[in-house]
């Protein structure tokens, strides 16, 4: 299967699943425990670098950054390769080398070069830095000298190959610590770690290069993860096949809830997402006022008149064969709204919940929590940006924790995957599996994105794919649609790309 957003994993097979900093603490630990020794580790690592390094430049000056843990360790053995490739070599360290322990100890007398004062280190002329000072792992912000050194280097725009993570990136949560590097490259070990993805560290990490150093997949599988990155790989086995024997109702049956006239714009995106996905059949259920504009707009998909939320919920009701509901998009926030939520999730159907569905329960999102839990067979998926996280989800959203750890705890509340929206979506069900989302353009913050999304989730929900992956898959195709188109997209651009996205996807269930 050929991937159109993929990693660059240079040597392992781990090629979704993300580490945390202490869950690279227990692989190291295990790994050693199996007789791989410590110091084969770090050496592994600093090889790793060094062969990044010398494929991906030519050779000139570099100085290499080491701090006084195991990450400048890492750097000496850089420094000792790079120099014995003919590379013109400055080292310097945080700290003194007479303090250094363990196998870091190990590698700087292996070194056996010069070292300087870091916070001394004179980068004018340098081709390129090698940040070895802390790893994933930093517990404190970067201030004083050192805080204005990586300001320095920075400003003077001089390439540099973070090692781990770029210094000062908070590995967990993607935090800036003060300051924090801004890599042109960073080589990190075993799997990507939560921080390389969550913003606003992701923008500090330039490309990202996952090595094996030497950490079994059977070690990495042992942990039992349950936060990973948001591609293919995640969901592929999942995704909808279309067999032989296919026709439009086996493809699924989805529902778009309209707002009234003057904003049924939204709904109508969402059912095309919904129909381009390969939703068979896909219908615009239109207050009575808004039929007209509604049927003026559709052609191959249906409109469906309803008067208030007993007859949707009759409408919906009425036919068994429909299998994923959308509302939320141009419906107005407020008393209609949740009425015709509670009548959407009465029918016990697979429902999206987006945007005005959402914002309509902000001062009583208990209310909205306590009908999900009436019906835990009945799968809810819940589409908030930013705003609408804040207003659904205040108390989670005040707390000093990740955009991952308020997605999971969010989740865990309302009993609803969660899709909360931006340049790292975030996905993440009750159980607390979450998935990072990383490939989404810019482009996307464009009117009407969200909408064609919530389209596509339920088109693939229709499609009997499970509420999770479906919520995933459907987030990196909406982003991989907006990559392909480029520039000047606009809401209405995503779903024809789609066809585009699925055909590079073929065969990807098998």
């Amino acid at each position: 299967m050929k991937l159109l957003t993929g990693w660059n994993n240079i040597y392992g097979s781990i090629m979704h699943e993300l580490l945390t900093p202490d869950d690279m603490y227990e692989a190291d630990r295990q790994a050693i425990q199996s007789g791989v020794a410590g110091v084969e580790l770090m050496e592994n690592a600093g090889q790793a670098i060094a062969d990044q390094i010398i494929e991906n430049n030519d050779v000139g000056k570099v100085v290499v950054l080491c701090g006084p843990g195991n990450n400048g360790g890492d750097g000496f053995v850089v420094a000792r390769l790079l120099e014995q490739k003919g590379w013109s070599v400055s080292l310097s360290l945080l700290g003194k080398s007479s303090a250094l322990t363990g196998d870091a100890a190990t590698m700087a007398q292996r070194w056996g070069g010069n070292v300087e004062a870091l916070l001394e280190t004179n980068v004018i002329d340098a081709d390129l830095i090698v940040d070895a000072i802390f790893g994933a792992g930093l517990a404190r912000d970067i201030d004083g000298a050192l805080a204005a050194l990586i300001l320095k280097i920075n400003a003077q725009q001089v390439p540099v190959v973070a090692v781990d993570v770029p210094s000062g990136v908070d590995g967990l949560s993607g935090e800036i610590r003060g300051v924090a590097f801004k890599a042109e490259q960073t080589i990190t070990f075993c799997a990507k770690k939560t921080g390389h993805l969550l913003l606003p560290g992701r923008a500090h990490c330039g490309k990202i290069t996952v090595a094996d150093i030497g950490i079994s997949d059977q070690i990495i599988e042992g942990l039992e993860l349950s936060q990973f990155e948001n591609t293919p790989e995640l969901w592929c086995s999942h995704f909808c096949s279309t067999p032989e024997d296919d026709h439009k109702y086996k493809r699924g049956a989805t529902v778009v809830v309209s707002g009234p006239a003057n904003q049924t714009g939204a709904a109508r995106l969402a059912a095309r997402g919904a129909l381009r996905i390969g939703s068979g059949v896909v219908s615009v259920a239109s207050p009575a006022s808004a039929v007209l504009v509604n049927a003026c707009h559709l052609t191959a998909i249906m409109v469906k008149g309803f008067k208030g939320s007993a007859e949707l919920n009759t409408l919906l009701g009425s036919d068994d064969r429909t299998s994923a509901v959308v509302i939320g998009p141009g419906a107005g926030a407020g008393n209609k709204t949740r009425n015709n939520v509670r009548a959407v999730l009465d029918t016990k159907i697979p429902a999206v919940l987006d945007a005005d569905a959402l914002t309509s329960f902000e001062h009583d999102p208990e209310t909205l929590f306590e009908a999900i839990a009436e019906h835990p067979d009945r799968s809810v998926v819940m589409t908030p940006h930013a705003g609408e996280f804040k207003r659904l989800f205040a108390d989670i959203a005040a707390l000093p924790i990740s955009k991952l750890e308020q997605t999971r705890r969010a989740a865990q509340l309302s009993g609803a995957i969660i899709v909360y929206k931006g340049t790292d979506t975030i996905i993440a069900a009750p159980d607390g599996t979450a998935a990072i989302n990383a490939n989404a353009p810019p482009t996307l913050a464009t009117a009407g994105s969200g909408d064609v999304l919530a389209g596509i989730i339920a088109g693939l929900i229709a499609q009997k794919m499970s509420t999770f992956y479906a919520s995933c898959a459907g987030v990196w195709l909406h982003g991989e649609a907006a990559t392909l188109f480029g520039r000047g997209l606009i809401a209405e651009d995503i779903p024809e790309m789609l066809p585009q996205v699925l055909r590079q996807l073929d065969g990807c269930d098998e």
